[in-house]
């Protein structure tokens, strides 16, 4: 039987347009796809119409698939000979489990592609008007987890250190974290008066922000469900931002110009 391949995609960070030219190549080839909770499904319209589509995503609280039994479903779809597409949100390495899941396939001997994608960590921001780096306000930046594995014996984020180290801070996960996170950061020496923004649904035509300071934020952002980034340090503040370009990644048609191929599959 012909040995199948997982391809571990990165969906970007909700606006279908910012797929990746490789991550909608693959879904037009694609024979199964295992696709996460918040993947923008217009996304699944560039698969094959014959092509098994598996919502398989976990949101706090309802993990209708454990990571065990997404890990076995890949595994038992390539070992039947399938192309599978494991469609993650954002970029597969940037805190979507893509790790582990490349080593269960690497333990159970299936071939795999880890194929990159434009990640939330910059793509929510820029969609707001937001540089993470700026000559003149940040040169540095650190992305932190606001929901660390659960279990832990004690939380691996050092906030202190972090708050001394860089000039922004992009937080992932990390709206029903933000009064702990806060807290930190404050006890911590940093000044009260440090903007901060909140994205919700960024890049995607629901997209809204509330920006405030360490001092205000958390009240300010109390009605924020997730998904949600936030973004800490001077860029955040209204006088650093650009004009912001919202979501407007989206090809016009569903075809790419300029790109041959690439119509959705379904005709």
């Amino acid at each position: 039987m012909h040995q199948g391949k997982v391809y571990l995609v990165g969906a970007g960070p909700g606006d279908a347009g910012l797929i990746t030219v490789r991550g909608a190549e693959l879904l037009r080839r694609a024979e199964v796809v295992v696709h996460d909770r918040l993947v923008n499904t217009e996304l699944l319209e560039y698969a094959p119409a014959a092509a098994l589509c598996i919502r398989a995503g976990k949101s706090r609280g309802d993990h209708t698939w454990s990571q065990n039994e997404i890990n076995a479903l890949m595994i038992l779809h390539a070992r039947k000979g399938r192309r599978v597409v494991r469609l993650k949100g954002g970029d597969p390495f940037v805190f979507g489990r893509g790790g582990e899941e490349a080593r269960a396939l690497q333990c159970a001997g299936v071939p795999f592609e880890v194929v990159p994608g434009v990640t939330a960590v910059t793509a929510v921001p820029a969609a707001c008007g937001i540089p993470l780096t700026d000559r003149g306000a940040a040169s540095s930046f650190a992305v932190v987890t606001g929901e660390e594995a659960p279990g832990k014996r004690e939380a691996a984020v050092d906030w202190a250190r972090l708050a001394r180290a860089v000039d922004t801070l992009v937080v992932l996960m990390g709206v029903k974290a933000l009064p702990r996170i806060v807290a930190e950061l404050l006890g911590s020496g940093h000044p009260a008066t440090t903007p901060v923004a909140v994205i919700r649904w960024g890049t995607t035509d629901r997209q809204e922000m509330v920006s405030g300071t360490l001092a205000d934020i958390v009240p300010q952002a109390a009605g924020v469900a997730p998904p949600a980034t936030v973004v800490i340090g001077e860029v955040a503040a209204p006088r650093e931002r650009l004009p912001a370009p919202g979501p407007r990644f989206r090809p016009e048609s569903p075809g790419w110009p300029g790109l041959p191929g690439f119509g959705r599959a379904h005709g």
